[in-house]
């Protein structure tokens, strides 16, 4: 097995930071280079139409009434789309519609849009002969080895009552990983059957094929609260880490 000699790059894109590692026969190159540079736009275009905070969005002003879907960019009918699949895979646990403060529902595709955005900006990296890569933004990450004798990447799980400390490891040589919680940005999720915020887990982390399919099901499995391994459990492909409040953990689909 190779030993890694990594490339790394960073920016701020989508109001968080994203990272690359490269390895291989393209990590230092022109077209390495290149790879990245289209990445990063397709993440730039990405927040450029589903931004939140962005009142000339694409998503903003659909969710203000000014325009239909009809007139959006047609991968905003692509995300709603994956996410009514997701509301209903997830009874409803998982949603981009939530109250706002008058208790009108508002429009927030954040919690799918970040791992669709980093699955098609991953796709200029993968065009990339023998070359292994790690992309990670704000934490969830897409890993993909290119080469038969790579070591997987390894990610991973901090312990949300102290980021200083790593609970477990995870090798993944091709998929996405993603974790909810509350440890970082406060309770910025809600159940959006109820408003409340849930409580049953301090966090957990979802390893699927694809970032999209681990940032939603990482969040639905958060909202779920006890139910989560049990629905976690009959999830195609899925494997979580969960952590308890009290530091506990549970794995599912681990063997």
């Amino acid at each position: 097995m190779i030993e890694r000699r990594l490339e790394r790059k960073v920016v701020q894109v989508m109001g968080m930071p994203i990272s690359l590692a490269l390895d291989g026969l393209h990590a230092r190159t022109a077209r390495g280079q290149q790879a990245w540079d289209e990445a990063v736009a397709s993440l730039r275009e990405a927040d450029a139409v589903f931004s939140t905070y962005r009142a000339d969005s694409a998503v903003s002003r659909l969710g203000r009434g000014e325009i239909t879907l009809a007139d959006c960019p047609s991968e905003v009918a692509d995300v709603l789309a994956l996410a009514a699949v997701a509301r209903t895979d997830s009874h409803g646990a998982f949603d981009v519609r939530r109250p706002g403060p008058d208790g009108r529902l508002v429009l927030d595709p954040s919690g799918i849009v970040k791992g669709w955005a980093v699955d098609r900006a991953a796709r200029a990296l993968r065009q990339l002969p023998e070359t292994d890569f790690a992309l990670s933004a704000g934490g969830d990450m897409v890993c993909a080895t290119a080469r038969p004798d790579s070591p997987a990447w390894r990610v991973g799980i901090e312990d949300p009552r102290d980021a200083s400390r790593i609970l477990a490891v995870l090798p993944v040589r091709n998929g996405g990983v993603a974790t909810s919680g509350l440890a970082h940005r406060g309770a910025h999720i809600a159940d959006p059957r109820t408003g409340a915020t849930p409580a049953a887990y301090a966090s957990v982390t979802v390893l699927a094929g694809t970032l999209t399919d681990a940032d939603v099901d990482a969040t639905a499995a958060f909202v779920l609260g006890d139910d989560a391994p049990a629905w976690l459990a009959h999830r195609p492909g899925r494997h979580a880490f969960l952590v308890r409040p009290d530091g506990t953990t549970e794995t599912t689909g681990f063997g």
